[in-house]
């Protein structure tokens, strides 16, 4: 059998060699090409000895190949300094293959990227419009690398939409998409993506995403993915779950930049995807490469945004930023603050850090920068040492700009100033006017309902918290409770807060449920005690802490309000039992309105396992709040 296929290989190699100056134009690949074939085809073994079937065959085989080469050419091409000498090119005499026209094009684009001014006057030039022409009809025999790159080209040179040539090479890419390598297909995806949707080549685009998903398990290494993923992930669903996939298979490869780059994908399309970010944040925290500032930053800003709470992470990334903290700006300070605020991550050194910066440099920070630091801090409850200075700066550089700020961010930053305990009488008196909140009432949205929300607890901080406060105040409309929201969930310990109550009140009138203020807060239950600790009858006694308070008996002597507040965990700072600032804001309304408040946290209603110790830590509850009361 071997001795058979040794005397044919030399019968096709003899016959080869006598045709050989036929086929030596297209170069030795596509000859051996020949020779494959006719080894594993048996009719072309046979056909092969008829006087000039080799002939047809290596003239019919449509093969991508090596052309000849051309070092005088490719050196023109690429010493090129200006788009006229590479027209020059093509009427100089030049032996040009179909594959240099492409290039040609290529090279015209890098050039014009230096003087975008150049294009409209390039595209009426008639030398290229002979260059499109010329690459438009030897379109079929331009290399994979080079078309991939050639679509780009044109899309960059902003051709018509409507323009045959573009068309042209479009409709060859889609020829060509299953013969594409993947690493083509990506760069498609990167460079040439967002023109897709803006051209309206929706077919190309369709195809293009359809190609990238099914063959997603060809991606072999960390940058590849990463860049699809950045580039088209966001245009296909289905497409993303196969990057994240795959991004998990090959996070191990994955260096600080592709950490920070799908990161911050993530956080632009706001995808949680918790698998991912586990294992990113694992590795960020067991590899112990170097963070420069700007990915630090960013990943900062992406661990916020998808509010992705990892303890080790967020340590890190504190403890890393603090030494580099003199090279910020005002605006990474103030970046980075909001992102830690997202977070609910108070790193106290840092924080002081924060403030120490603003100082040193106040002549470069700016309304916008301050107004961000400024909520950070609200929403943190964060008070620095250096108070006095820090809120000076504030109210100096606020005091000017305030009205000139949209009305929501004057809302909220006077909100921050009240949680703050900072605000002052002409910053309550400005957003209090009535020609100021008007709009915000019959707003619907829902960034204009938060507003009107912090509203009402300005409101509540003017008439509880500031005595000498003289108006205006919000009208008794403005501040009747609205509808709670239809999609509002009972959580496992609101419901438990209330069966245990329920148990201990013993009647329906002794105790109201889900009690809504004119403060703008919701009480999770309010009680009447006694001077001797028995209920009362909530509906027999006057309630003015109501948005439409209550008529009846005054209370007796050395009786007692009672609010129950739940604080769940998202009530508080990560890792952390303090309460975030606007809770805290809410625990002081309520004392300044004459109230005893028992704190209900989670982390205490979860040891408690018995209906019996539920009961029992509410009592304890509520005598000590009784207890502490009287001590004063």
């Amino acid at each position: 059998m071997a001795a058979r296929l040794v005397k044919r290989c030399t019968c096709l190699l003899r016959e080869a060699a006598r045709f050989a100056p036929a086929v030596a134009p297209v170069g030795r690949l596509r000859l051996a090409g020949v020779a494959q074939k006719a080894l594993t085809s048996p009719a072309a073994w046979f056909s092969s000895h008829s006087p000039g079937s080799l002939t047809e065959l290596v003239e019919k085989e449509q093969v991508f190949t090596p052309y000849p080469e051309h070092p005088e050419v490719d050196q023109l091409i690429e010493k090129a300094t200006r788009p006229g000498q590479l027209l020059e090119l093509l009427g100089g005499g030049h032996s040009l293959h179909h594959n240099h026209a492409a290039i040609v094009l290529i090279r015209l684009t890098r050039l014009l990227a230096e003087k975008p001014e150049d294009k409209a006057s390039l595209r009426q030039d008639a030398r290229f419009q002979q260059l499109l022409q010329l690459v438009s009809s030897q379109i079929s025999s331009v290399w994979h690398g080079t078309l991939v790159r050639l679509l780009r080209s044109l899309y960059v040179l902003e051709l018509p939409e409507a323009s045959k040539e573009l068309r042209s090479v479009e409709q060859e890419v889609r020829w060509r998409m299953r013969r594409l390598k993947y690493k083509h297909l990506a760069f498609l995806a990167e460079a040439c993506a967002a023109s897709m949707q803006e051209q309206h080549s929706q077919e190309l685009l369709a195809e293009l995403l359809v190609h990238l998903e099914r063959r997603w398990t060809e991606i072999e290494d960390g940058r590849m993915v990463v860049t699809i993923m950045m580039k088209a992930g966001h245009l296909s669903e289905s497409l993303m779950n196969r990057l994240e996939d795959k991004c998990l298979e090959l996070v191990e490869q994955f260096g600080p930049e592709e950490m920070r780059k799908v990161l911050v994908t993530l956080a632009a399309q706001g995808r949680r995807s918790v698998p991912l970010l586990r294992a990113i944040s694992y590795h960020l925290v067991q590899k112990p490469f170097p963070l420069t500032k700007s990915v630090l930053l960013d990943l900062t800003y992406a661990y916020g945004k998808l509010s992705f709470h990892q303890t080790q992470v967020a340590q890190r990334l504190a403890a890393d930023l603090l030494p580099l903290l003199p090279s910020l700006t005002p605006a990474e300070v103030a970046r980075c603050a909001k992102s830690f605020a997202f977070l609910k991550w108070l790193n106290l050194p840092l924080f002081e850090a924060f403030v120490q910066h603003i100082l040193n440099r106040a002549q470069d920070v700016t309304v916008p920068h301050l107004c961000s630091v400024l909520l950070a801090f609200a929403h943190l409850n964060f008070r620095p040492e250096r108070e006095e200075e820090f809120f000076s700066l504030v109210h100096e550089r606020l005091g000017p700009a305030l009205a000139s700020l949209e009305p929501a961010l004057q809302v909220d930053l006077v909100w921050a100033l009240c949680v703050l305990q900072q605000v002052r009488e002409a910053q309550l008196q400005a957003v209090l006017h009535p020609g100021f909140h008007t709009s915000l009432l019959e707003a619907r949205s829902p960034k204009d309902q938060s507003a009107f929300q912090k509203l009402l607890h300005v409101n509540a901080t003017a008439r509880l918290e500031h005595p000498e406060y003289s108006g205006p105040f919000l009208p008794a409309l403005a501040v009747a409770p609205r509808p709670p929201a239809p999609d509002q969930k009972v959580t496992p310990l609101q419901k438990e807060l209330q069966e245990t109550l329920k148990g201990l009140l013993g009647g329906a009138d002794r105790g109201s449920f889900e009690v809504a203020t004119q403060y703008g807060w919701v009480l999770d239950a309010e009680v009447l005690l006694d001077a001797d600790g028995q209920f009362l009858p909530l509906r027999d006694f006057v309630a003015p802490h109501l948005a439409q308070p209550a008529r009846g008996q005054p209370l007796p002597l050395g009786a007692k309000r009672l609010a129950f507040l739940r604080w769940e965990f998202r009530s508080f700072s990560s890792r952390s039992k303090d309460l975030l600032g606007r809770f805290v804001l809410a625990r002081r309304h309520l004392l300044a309105a004459g109230f005893l408040v028992v704190d209900v946290p989670y982390y205490e209603w979860l040891e408690l396992k018995s209906e019996w110790q539920k009961g029992a830590y509410l009592k304890d509850k509520m005598r000590k709040a009784v207890a502490e009361e009287l001590a004063k």
